[in-house]
């Protein structure tokens, strides 16, 4: 199997680095995947579930929420403002966001600025949790 190398980093560090056969996230025009010998390519990340396919076949999925991905001369760079394993997220905390969020939501009264952060918020919380849109 074809692979190339992979970096994915954030504010916090490095998260992985290896050789992958995939990747695939969201960027702001829409879900992308990234192949071995891809042009040389830069875009903005979007919020949702991305994920690696390793050498072995193994699938390993993530939250991804804004950033950066380039790819230059076959290598894949990621530096995500937030990239956070399935196994290492906290449901309990998710499923707690999203319910204050569809909660301030219903209440109401929100200004066009506050109505826009407690959305994102709310969408979030949704890829954290794998909700699909």
């Amino acid at each position: 199997m074809s692979t190339f190398p992979l970096r994915i980093g954030t504010p916090d560090g490095l998260l992985y680095e290896g050789e992958v056969s995939r990747l695939v996230c969201r960027t702001i025009s829409g879900d992308l995947a990234i192949l071995p010998r891809h042009c040389n390519y830069c875009t903005a990340l979007g919020m949702g579930e991305a994920h690696i396919v390793l050498e072995d076949g193994s699938r390993k999925t993530a939250a991804c929420i804004g950033g950066m991905l380039s790819v230059m001369n076959g290598t894949c760079r990621v530096l995500a403002t937030t990239w956070e394993w399935k196994e290492d997220i906290d449901a309990q905390r998710a499923e707690d966001a999203r319910k204050r969020a569809e909660a301030k939501l219903a209440e109401g009264g929100l200004s066009d600025k506050e109505y826009r952060i407690v959305k994102a918020k709310l969408q979030r919380a949704l890829v954290r949790l794998g909700v699909k849109e």
